[in-house]
């Protein structure tokens, strides 16, 4: 397999410019669904397996999980601050860096999927009371632009499932090991 593919291994996001409100539900489910679907797959995975790469170079399973957690509560703020503020400017952050700090490196998963299965639902409550209108509410990002909130949940369904799939890489290569 290709590095490409192991990087990407459901492919590159690919945002809509105008998505609708059947495609929009049906990421707030791929959001939903994320900390069960961790969790059954971290289920296939040995105890022993969870510090290996799922890619060469890339991170450790731990350390996925522990970077979804990150990641999606800084997604949270950023939709609140687009909620009630005008176009606020948002904070990026050094997800790499991050992955490298000793909570990242070391702390049990469980940390990290608990906090998920909060956060998804109470994130998951507030997507699905967005108007249109507040659909369409944005948030400038100084690397990406300007991201309306409709397009932000398409970016973090994919990104949850693109992460799943780093997961699989590992549980997947485990069953046929062994």
């Amino acid at each position: 397999m290709s590095i490409e593919a192991l990087q990407f291994p459901i492919g590159r996001f690919q945002a809509p410019v105008q998505p609708d409100l059947d495609e929009i539900k049906g990421w707030i489910e791929d959001i939903r669904a994320l900390p069960k679907d961790l969790r059954t797959e971290l289920s296939k995975a040995a105890a022993d397996k969870i510090d290996l790469p799922y890619r060469p170079g890339g991170w450790t399973v731990r350390q996925v999980v522990h970077h979804l957690a990150d990641s999606h509560m800084n997604s949270f703020v950023r939709f609140k601050l687009a909620l009630t503020e005008e176009l606020p400017t948002i904070k990026p952050y050094r997800e790499e860096s991050w992955a490298e700090l000793p909570d990242t490196l070391q702390a049990p998963v469980e940390l990290s999927l608990g906090l998920l299965d909060q956060l998804h639902a109470r994130w998951t409550l507030l997507l699905e009371s967005l108007t249109p209108e507040e659909l369409s509410r944005a948030f400038l990002h100084p690397d990406s632009g300007t991201v309306t909130l409709a397009q932000a949940i398409g970016t973090y369904a994919w990104h949850g499932r693109h992460h799943l799939a780093h997961i699989r890489l590992v549980t997947q290569t485990q069953g046929k090991q062994g």
